[in-house]
């Protein structure tokens, strides 16, 4: 139908390929079709308008016998545009049929005016596809959303393999991550077919899924990338192709099958305003999601003002940009490192001044989560570092322009990412990277914040140096709140290495060298609570902790655990300490300081424990691993459910002790020695039991054991 090269024609596209997912948005589409006359699909290239289009046309021609006119505007030749709008009213007159307009997007402001024009035929119904709607009178807008992609695994593994039990050989080397976790989500479905479809002897297995739904999350569920990517799977396993992928995604998704984003990019960019091509080009900074105040911030600056930047991006968001909810937008890989080397050789040269003032946001960002989590917000805190933490990431580059000085700025900042929310391994990396390339001397804060991550790793021979080299960096900076940490940080050292008098000698020390207002860091609640930990470890007695009505035993009097033994180790026995005699009543955090008040509670247990109030035990170490949770302490978790563990062998609860004990052996600092109570449950249990009630541990979520933890 047409002259030739038109691109109107009467049968709709075949589908060359399954169709994967959009449940929904067929169901909607359908809906729209049958109650209005304009309805327009929207969303980026690549996202699947056109295929959505054409299922739904198809499916409702085999039901209802639908007569459909489909025009191709993407292949329509420019000559051509003057004259379509007479061809097809020509065409379409007295017909009840159904015109599919795919791409107006093409025409630019003419889409709209051929739409409208055509509109006025009787009996005729419009769907167009389009990046963006066509804002005439009457249209229904649906939007096509990326398709689901898994979400991104907590600091710990959503499933590791179980460890083996002490004492039974190694564990197994490579990590697995379950097939059913991500086989339902619609783009690793997409993916697991298409990839099959390049290398037929392609699987989804425990091995590669991780990677794949990795995958997924990095091309943000955008269909034609992800098919872009998975026509590479002859040449590249999943794991590989991520790494190809973050270093070269032009490249890489230009050698997989079907059209390349780069193309896709450039036709969008016909359409833009100057004012948007410039702020797309400038979008290209932001690792992750971001929002109109960044973008101002950021991006707002020489031809573009902080308000003529948030209008553009505005027009820009329905066509151009991933939706990342809540406000919030993305640009997605498939088309970021297009937009960054446009931008790095753009006339106007004004990439260095966009990185700039990327840089100094993330500093402020961190700098501000630091302030909450010293205020006491640290919920918010946690949240706002993890909602920024692809630019903090990009910000810590050592190599960029701002230098190894300025990435341990922000690491420094976040230093309760690292240490208090799981983290410590990333942290570790960040830290390490710019401090081996910063010049002498190196700053006594990132050397502190070295040397605490590696003791978290049980490598002291590692953390002794750093300690030297910060303490020497201290003295020389006039650093008395970063002498103070280096202080809490050998007591933590101790305390870890069963030295639990070492331990409150050094944090006692901190504590006096700690000025009233730290300015960064833990801060003196923190100290605090760990100073009170090991007393509790030295002197129970010494520890102020509330009276239980039911006995009417004062919370610091000794007595013996429910099976007879004294509570605790060796030293719990011994007399007063000096620094009871410092401490009046019971020693609390600020009410908001809901971290340090954790370890209190878990100091609490302790001498609960020991003056045998296992209930007041429990009640206390519950509450702290509310926080945990809350915080994603794993650390704090292991401490926390290794004394629960405690508890349960005390009341003879041996396999149900087993089974906390495999629960938390991932996270457990490698500094510390094996827990006690480990020994008591393997001597116990048989071997076999033991084992099997380790691994059951080992595989069961934390809350399942615990189910008075809120879900």
């Amino acid at each position: 139908m047409g002259e030739a090269g038109s691109g109107v024609r009467q049968a709709v596209p075949a589908e060359l390929s399954s169709f994967i997912g959009r449940e929904r948005e067929l169901t909607t589409l359908a809906s729209l079709l049958a109650t209005e006359r304009l309805v327009t699909l929207t969303g980026p290239a690549g996202i699947g308008k056109t295929r959505l289009a054409v299922r739904t046309v198809r499916t409702l021609g085999d039901s209802e016998g639908l007569d459909v006119v489909w025009a191709d505007l993407a292949a329509l030749p420019e000559r051509c545009w003057e004259g379509l709008a007479a061809e097809l009213a020509e065409r379409l007159a007295g017909r009840a049929a159904l015109l599919v307009l795919d791409g107006c997007e093409q025409l630019g402001e003419a889409g709209a005016g051929l739409a409208a024009e055509l509109l006025r035929l009787p009996g005729l119904r419009i769907l167009a596809t389009s990046q963006r709607r066509l804002r005439i009178a009457g249209e229904a807008v649906l939007a096509v959303p990326p398709l689901s992609v898994p979400t991104a695994p907590s600091v710990q593994p959503l499933a590791p393999a179980p460890p083996v039990p002490p004492g039974h050989g190694q564990p197994e080397p490579a990590r697995r991550f379950p097939v059913a976790d991500v086989a339902g989500y619609a783009a690793v479905r997409l993916f697991e077919e298409r990839a099959r479809g390049a290398d037929p002897f392609f699987e989804l297995t425990d091995r590669n899924a991780a990677a794949v739904a990795a995958l997924c999350r990095a091309l943000d569920g955008i269909p034609g990338a992800l098919e872009l990517a998975a026509g590479r799977s002859h040449q590249y396993a999943p794991a590989q192709a991520l790494r190809r992928l973050g270093s070269d995604p032009l490249g890489f998704l230009a050698g997989g099958a079907g059209r390349s984003t780069r193309g896709d990019a450039e036709r969008s960019l016909r359409l833009a305003s100057p004012a948007e091509r410039l702020l797309w080009e400038r979008l290209s900074v932001f690792a992750g999601s971001f929002d109109r105040a960044a973008v101002a911030e950021v991006c707002g600056f020489g031809a573009l003002t902080p308000d003529t930047a948030v209008e553009a991006l505005l027009r820009l968001a329905p066509g151009l940009l991933a939706d990342a909810g809540q406000g919030r937008y993305r640009l997605p890989l498939s088309v970021r490192a297009y937009a960054a080397r446009r931008l790095a050789h753009g006339p106007a040269g004004d990439g260095a001044t966009t990185a700039r003032r990327h840089r100094e946001r993330s500093r402020v960002v961190a700098e501000r989560a630091a302030r909450l989590w010293r205020a006491g917000a640290q919920r918010e805190a946690r949240a706002l570092a993890l909602r920024e933490l692809p630019e903090l990431r990009a910000a810590m580059n050592p190599l960029a322009a701002g230098g190894p000085g300025a990435a341990l700025e922000i690491a420094v900042s976040l230093w309760f990412l690292w240490t208090a929310c799981g983290m410590a391994a990333e942290g570790r990396r960040h830290v390490e990277r710019a401090l081996a390339v910063h010049p002498a001397p190196r700053p006594a804060r990132a050397l502190w914040l070295a040397a605490w991550l590696v003791a978290a790793f049980g490598e002291s021979d590692g953390a002794d140096p750093l300690l030297v080299e910060a303490w020497t960096a201290a003295v020389y900076e006039g650093e008395d709140t970063c002498l103070a940490y280096l202080a809490h940080l050998r007591g933590t050292i101790a305390l870890w290495e069963g030295r639990y008098e070492a331990a409150a000698e050094e944090y006692r020390e901190g504590l006096e060298l700690l000025p009233v207002d730290p300015g960064f860091g833990p801060g003196r609640h923190a100290l605090r609570a760990a100073h009170t930990l090991a007393v509790a470890r030295t002197d129970p007695a010494a520890v102020p902790v509330e009276e239980d009505p039911r006995d009417g035993r004062p919370g610091g009097s000794q007595g013996g655990s429910p099976d007879g033994s004294q509570g605790g180790s060796p030293e719990d026995s011994q007399g007063g300490s000096p620094e009871a005699a410092q401490r009046g009543p019971r020693d609390s955090p600020a009410p908001g300081d809901l971290w340090a008040r954790s370890w209190l509670s878990y100091a609490h247990a302790l001498v609960q424990r020991h003056a045998g109030r296992p209930a007041r035990a429990r009640g206390e170490l519950l509450s702290a691993l509310r926080t945990q949770f809350a915080l994603d302490d794993t650390l704090g978790q292991a401490f926390s459910v290794e004394l629960l563990a405690e508890l349960e062998a005390d009341q003879g609860r041996y396999a149900e002790a087993a089974r906390l004990l495999g629960a938390v052996s991932r996270t457990r600092p490698r500094a510390a020695p094996a827990p006690r109570v480990q020994h008591t449950v393997r001597t116990r249990l048989t071997p076999q039991a033991f084992r099997a009630a380790y691994t059951s541990g080992a595989r069961t979520p934390l809350r399942e054991l615990l189910p008075e933890l809120p879900g």
